[in-house]
């Protein structure tokens, strides 16, 4: 009997690392959302564990895809057939469950982006990486500091009379703003509705200014689990959104339907190395190299004593080939 085959999505994040698992149906079969904290490897380890575990180790993967900040990390490791961008990743499991749609709008746990699709293609993007305000991890924060979960967070907003008026172009001065709001007396629930209406308004003041955003609209990314920011967004828009069923993995969603299609294109074998590398010990380490003006700062994989990787020069000189001669 013919083994059943797979393919698996990784999208590796500053806060999230998700890992997603679809038949030859595109049918997601498993799926995985895990913290990164701070130490990538072990999330990616951690998350092929747990799949192997719940798969079983003699699965056949017939494809990998990467994506997220850290794609070539995971395609390092993992063996990814596909390494692409955010922007397309999230472009392409966007289409795949809501057909047709217009606008992409995508908030994670550091960043935030807008894609603009035309007949099924990537016409405009915009993204901030830069200020934290409106990301997830600011969300977080502000969480913490209410003592509220944040799986409870953006239900406050939606019992709020009337929002308070929260200065959102900066996290910082947010924050302040709503100690400010708190020592004045102010409810807790129109609080939170302020600043669920503030951190909209800088999204659309910053990223979608000056675009044409129609429908279907989808929010995706982390931050779309809080009802309180999908509601601001119907308000500013005055349309739906849609909030998709994966909307916490679409990146390693995408990435993994994407592999599905170059595989099936090319009929080649994959380059995923299986889930026993979770098993292996990687380091990961900085090197600054001075051999030009450039001075590069060369990000390398180490396993087992021996460099799988480099990455980060200009010149080609580590990254082209790993040569025993640059280990130092």
């Amino acid at each position: 009997m013919k083994q059943a085959g797979y393919y698996l999505g990784i999208d590796v994040g500053s806060v999230s690392t998700n890992l997603v698992v679809i038949d030859e149906g595109e049918t997601v079969v498993e799926k995985l959302y895990l913290r990164t904290g701070g130490q990538p490897i072990n999330a990616l380890r951690k998350g092929l564990r747990m799949l192997s575990e719940a798969m079983g180790s003699d699965v056949r993967i017939k494809g990998g895809g990467a994506t997220g900040s850290g794609r070539k990390l995971a395609s390092v490791i993992a063996g990814a057939d596909v390494v692409k961008n955010e922007i397309t990743c999230h472009a392409v499991a966007a289409q795949k469950l809501v057909p047709g749609v217009r606008t992409i709008l995508e908030i994670g746990g550091q960043d935030s982006k807008i894609i603009i699709l035309k007949n099924g293609v990537v016409y405009d993007f915009a993204m901030n990486t830069v200020c934290a305000a409106g990301t997830g991890s600011f969300l977080d924060r502000q969480a913490a500091r209410l003592d509220i979960p944040i799986e409870e967070f953006g239900r406050y907003a939606l019992k709020s009379a009337s929002a308070v008026r929260i200065a959102g172009r900066c996290a910082v001065f947010a924050e302040s703003d709503m100690i400010h709001k708190q020592q004045m007396g102010q409810s807790v629930e129109d609080i939170i509705n302020g600043l669920c209406e503030a951190l909209v308004r800088n999204y659309m003041n910053n990223l979608a200014k000056g675009k044409e955003i129609e429908g279907p609209i989808v929010f995706q990314g982390g931050v779309a689990a809080n009802v309180g920011i999908a509601a601001a967004f119907e308000r500013a828009l005055e349309k739906k959104v849609i909030i998709p069923r994966y909307y916490n993995v679409m990146g390693a969603f995408g990435a993994a339907l994407m592999a599905k299609e170059k595989m099936k294109e090319t009929g080649l074998d994959s380059n995923f190395y299986g889930f026993e590398v979770a098993a292996k010990d990687y380091k990961a380490r900085s090197i600054e190299c001075n051999d030009c003006p450039n001075m590069c700062e060369i990000i390398e994989i180490m396993s087992n004593g021996h460099a799988m990787a480099r990455w980060g020069d200009k010149c080609g000189k580590w990254s082209s080939g790993v040569s025993e001669e640059h280990v130092i």
